[in-house]
């Protein structure tokens, strides 16, 4: 029989995506400390750029604490539009050498170039070479992992930053791993770190010492997946093309929400963005959820699955009002609320009247809700929006 072949995975990762884009469009905040964040103090960094980094500020921290650490920073909003634009031509660039090319976020993807190998050179070469492509077609630097799974590679790509290339060679995965902080495995959160240092474990090596009848009965399943990882044994096949599994928006805003009726017009606002995107996408879904974060940074999300898939702005708002029912806005002050639909699949055209909320007419409501796409789309977002949302613009 012949030899198994090796499977080669590279984990390709941009270095400070949002802050790099920011930096590239404005070469006057080069060497500066850029962050990315919401239009006000009351966001969270998306983006920091290395200069800003070396301060401590990072991703998700409060816009007002990044401030307070690094006053000479640079603010900036996010310009998602722009991120995306450049996103498309980094990707275009993975697929020049695979087809199995899978996208986690903007920023980052799973390659598998196993069978490309014998055309385009060894995995380290082609890596190489994407990084090359990258830097002199867009200007930025991205980091590299490579690796026999797609686990060693994600973790391989993180230790060189930025613009660092980490070759794992086959065989040799349980030793790279072994010295590295437990905390760099997938699945091992806050709580299962301290749990696990309970058992003397605070290395991916120390982890592969204990017993499969102890991780067993201290965690489950989850111990013996944890012991695999430890081992660098990781069979997930790269999956190009992967579907986005919800779509949604949240808002931080600028002053704490108390009033119920304010509350329920910022979910209106967010539901006609929601309906829109699905809509776009040709997409309904079944799972409605929405997230509230209160004043004291407690967050809680509740969530509700219809008997039928739906793509309306009028069925994603009836549900969230259900669930903003199920927390304590009426009690606590909010500094945030998002709502997304997840559980998508296909609006085929001949279900699609079926899947726009349960009025006596559909179809009626599909033409209005065509309608009102068409306009937005000619005349931008915003042409159209329901009365209640101008009475909050003008009050």
């Amino acid at each position: 029989m012949p030899a198994q072949t090796i499977r080669r995975i590279i984990h390709l990762d941009m270095d400070a995506f949002y802050a790099s884009v920011e930096i590239l469009d404005n070469p006057a905040l080069r060497g500066r400390p850029v962050i990315v964040g919401g239009n006000c103090d009351r966001g969270v960094v998306c983006a920091a750029s290395y200069e800003a980094r070396k301060f401590g500020v990072h991703s998700a921290l409060p816009i007002l604490s990044a401030r307070k650490l690094c006053p000479q920073g640079v603010f900036l909003p996010v310009r998602m539009s722009r991120y995306q634009e450049v996103s498309c031509r980094i990707m275009e660039i993975f697929l020049r050498f695979t087809p199995l090319v899978e996208p986690l976020s903007l920023d980052e993807a799973f390659l598998d170039v196993t069978a490309s190998q014998s055309l385009m050179g060894t995995a380290e070469e082609i890596a190489g070479q994407i990084r090359c492509l990258v830097r002199e077609s867009i200007g930025l630097t991205v980091s590299a992992g490579v690796a026999s799974s797609k686990l060693v590679a994600k973790i391989a790509s993180d230790l060189n930053k930025p613009d660092g290339l980490t070759i794992v060679p086959p065989g040799r995965e349980e030793a790279f791993l072994a010295p590295l902080p437990i905390g760099r495995l997938w699945g091992v959160g806050g709580a299962t770190r301290a749990a696990l240092a309970l058992i003397g474990v605070r290395t991916i090596g120390d982890l592969s010492r204990i017993s499969p009848a102890i991780l067993t009965t201290k965690f489950g399943k989850a111990g013996m997946m944890m012991r695999a990882f430890a081992a660098g044994i990781d069979p997930r096949p790269v999956e190009p093309g992967q579907a986005a599994k919800s779509i949604g928006h949240e808002e931080t805003f600028a002053e704490d929400l108390r009033d119920r009726k304010k509350i329920e017009k910022e979910l209106l606002a967010l539901c006609l963005k929601v309906g829109k995107r699905v809509r776009d996408k040709g997409l309904v879904g079944r799972t409605v959820t929405i997230k509230v974060k209160y004043r004291d940074f407690v967050q809680v999300t509740r969530s509700l699955t219809l008997p039928e898939p739906v793509a309306d702005d009028r069925s994603l708002y009836h549900t969230g009002l259900a669930l903003l029912t199920k927390t304590e806005i009426t009690l606590r002050p909010i500094r945030l609320l998002g709502i997304s639909l997840a559980n998508l699949s296909p609006a085929t055209a001949s279900g699609q009247l079926a899947l726009f909320s349960q009025s006596r007419d559909r179809g009626k409501d599909h033409r209005l809700y065509q309608a009102i796409d068409a306009i937005s789309d000619r005349y931008g977002r915003g042409s159209i929006v329901p009365a209640s949302l101008v009475e909050k613009e003008e009050k």
